[in-house]
């Protein structure tokens, strides 16, 4: 019997993870649940976007199902002010979350809601492996009255092991980005993804891209693409560049992991949307198909291909969301994946 923690968080979060949790009862009984606040949600109760019990928590279970944090009330440039986004860093380095995970599949009935023209995204299947827990976002961090910096660190040793995790997931080839050309830790990024590539999987085609041109070629020729690895900044901007493809952020799931054995964090890619929060109109997919990720993480593997099965039909038929051109609210959309299970 798997225990989840559940964070719905801000904005919409709480509105797609109670469809989520639903669904998920409804199909594995045996799962067991655990709320906490997180996020804005907890700086409001607690002072902090994440307390010591809710980390405590998270470690024992055997994986986290997140909505999603933020919104304008926290927002604040003072430093020393709490931000819900420091949940989000604090969690993944206190569970030694380091990999990413983004897959991008575009569903056939979904082809028109893409801003992008059909013929360019039919056949696309690709998987964003992104660094987690390295580079900018955790570099130390200076600010003064007329400047501040931002440190990109990694080390050889975090590099290599987000590398095998996107070579093990390869299926035809692996596409490494950065920005070699000008910065010196994406040349030791270059270096080092080679350097496992020869000793240890020689076999799968390798190539390299300059994060711009990455960016263009996403968007040109996303069907083109297997598995893209990359360092923590570049693998955020550019996952939410492949969301596109499929229509919407709404639909976009990711999985973030460790090493063997702790809990898995699964969320959907976009924000919290506080501009529609409490209005009953977000996009339940990209949780409901997170939460599908998660059952395949915990062994198992016919729920989560019954509730993938179940959003692919939703789609096909046509109950959906305004945001990929749909009039359904949330709890519509999730009634219909409910129907179809």
């Amino acid at each position: 019997m798997a225990h989840i923690v559940t964070l719905p968080g801000d904005g919409i979060g709480p509105e797609i993870v109670a469809p989520t949790v639903a669904l998920l009862e409804r199909l594995v009984p045996d799962l067991t649940f655990e709320e906490h606040v997180f996020g804005g949600a907890s700086i409001d109760a607690h002072g902090v976007a994440m307390t010591d019990d809710v980390l405590t928590a998270m470690r024992a279970s055997d994986a986290v199902l997140l909505g999603a944090v933020g919104g304008p009330r926290w927002d604040t440039t003072d430093p020393a002010a709490p931000r819900p986004e420091q949940g989000l860093l604090g969690m993944r380095k206190e569970l030694g979350l380091f990999a990413n995970l983004r897959p991008v599949r575009p569903l056939e009935a979904l082809y028109d809601a893409s801003p992008l023209k059909r013929a360019g995204i039919e056949g696309t299947d690709l998987l964003v492996v992104r660094e987690l827990t390295g580079g900018i976002y955790f570099g130390e961090k200076t600010r003064t009255a007329t400047d501040a910096s931002d440190l990109c660190h990694y080390t050889v040793a975090e590099v290599e092991r987000i590398a095998r995790v996107a070579f093990r997931a390869a299926r035809t080839k692996v596409t490494s980005v950065d920005k070699a050309n000008v910065l010196e830790t994406s040349r030791q990024w270059r270096q080092t993804v080679h350097a496992v590539h020869a000793a240890e999987f020689s076999g799968v085609p390798l190539d390299d891209l300059l994060v711009d041109n990455a960016a263009m070629q996403l968007v040109a020729n996303p069907s083109d693409f297997d598995v893209i690895v990359t360092e923590n900044l570049f693998g955020d901007i550019l996952s939410d560049i492949a969301a596109m493809l499929t229509g919407s952020l709404g639909m976009l799931p990711s999985a973030s992991l460790g090493e063997e054995g702790g809990p898995g964090v699964f969320e959907p890619v976009h924000g919290s949307a506080p501009d529609i929060a409490g209005r009953g109109i977000a996009n339940p997919l990209g949780a409901i198909w997170s939460a599908a990720l998660m059952l395949d993480h915990l062994g198992e593997v016919d729920a989560s291909a019954r509730l993938l099965a179940a959003v692919e039909g939703v789609c096909r038929d046509g109950v959906l969301t305004r945001d990929v051109g749909g009039s359904a609210s949330t709890a519509e959309v999730g009634d219909a994946v409910a129907a179809r299970l």
